[in-house]
């Protein structure tokens, strides 16, 4: 496969390029400069311009057969209006100017894998949310809403179109997972609020797998659960990673009214979360090398790994 990918640099994207590539996938990544080369996955070509703008990089998309939205700004900040706005554009108009590219491979055999997040289905306490679950309320659900809205225009192309609604992607290399174990290893780890919200996560290994075996699975289509199935609430994954690290987790919870006024409504996903499972993923007989949270965790801090 010839596989074009936006945020091929990040974190997630270094990981499922190297996936493609070590199973032989020719990898093009669109990036906005190489300032800083190391960021390309090894063995994946490249392309300069800029996915929030219409550009030459467009022409490029039709000499490919699978498409890799993962492009967007960071939600691991305080929204501020300037940051949501930023948020928005990101995902908004990069989703936009692919299927726009799209066009010039309308009738010939195209995967679009784009990115969403469990955040769609807002905040539900112990419910449990599949992919038939409707949409919730708040910033990122009606963000992702949009998104995926964006995306599935791509399907009046011909092309076969993946929602990939990301849980919390664990990894040593970036994302949410480093800055909760550099907690943890200072002993000042301790549950968020009172610790029954919901944590839908999956390990960077069965996401890169998850892309591979959708790319080739011609039946899959519409939106995907990303996530492990075995979410875990917060006051269990705070004993798991303080057993992980061999640290105390015996701390006052971190106070419900603080996470809101120093994160303000980013707070909100903190200590609410959501508990989604994969039914498409487990229907169609994919198999986690990672679905329990403890054994993913052991995974990413065993020594000697090469890992954090």
């Amino acid at each position: 496969m010839r596989v074009f990918m936006t945020g091929g640099t990040g974190f997630v994207g270094r990981t499922l390029a190297r996936a493609f590539i070590e199973k032989g996938h020719e990898v093009t990544v669109l990036t906005r400069s190489l300032k800083n080369p190391g960021l390309l996955p090894q063995g994946a070509g490249f392309l300069v311009g800029d996915p929030t703008e219409p550009g030459p990089w467009q022409k490029e998309v039709a000499n490919h057969d699978v498409i890799v939205n993962l492009a967007g700004a960071s939600i691991f900040s305080l929204w501020t209006k300037r940051r949501k706005e930023a948020i928005k554009k990101s995902r908004i108009r990069t989703t936009k100017n692919l299927v726009m590219a799209l066009k010039a491979r309308k009738g010939l055999d195209t995967v679009f894998l784009s990115a969403s997040a469990v955040g769609y289905y807002g905040h539900g306490g112990d419910e449990v949310f599949s992919e038939e679950s409707p949409p919730g309320d708040g910033f990122l659900a009606r963000l992702a809403g949009e998104w995926e809205q964006v995306a599935l225009e791509a399907e009046t192309l011909g092309c076969r179109v993946l929602l990939c609604r990301f849980g919390v992607v664990l990894g040593t290399e970036g994302g949410a997972f480093p800055k909760m174990i550099s907690v943890f290893r200072w002993g000042l780890g301790s549950r968020l609020g009172g610790g029954n919200q919901w944590f839908s996560w999956i390990h960077e290994r069965d996401l890169a797998r998850i892309f591979l075996f959708l790319a080739e699975r011609k039946d899959a289509v519409g939106p995907v659960n990303f996530t492990a199935p075995e979410p875990i609430r917060n006051r269990d994954l705070t004993g798991m990673l303080g057993k992980a690290l061999g640290r105390p987790t015996f701390l006052p919870p971190v106070p419900t009214f603080l996470i809101k006024t120093l994160a303000g409504e980013f707070g909100r996903m903190l200590l609410e979360g959501q508990r989604a499972l994969p039914k498409k993923l487990m229907g169609m007989g994919f198999q986690f090398e990672f679905p329990c949270f403890m054994g993913a965790v052991e995974d990413l801090v065993r020594p000697g790994s090469g890992k954090s």
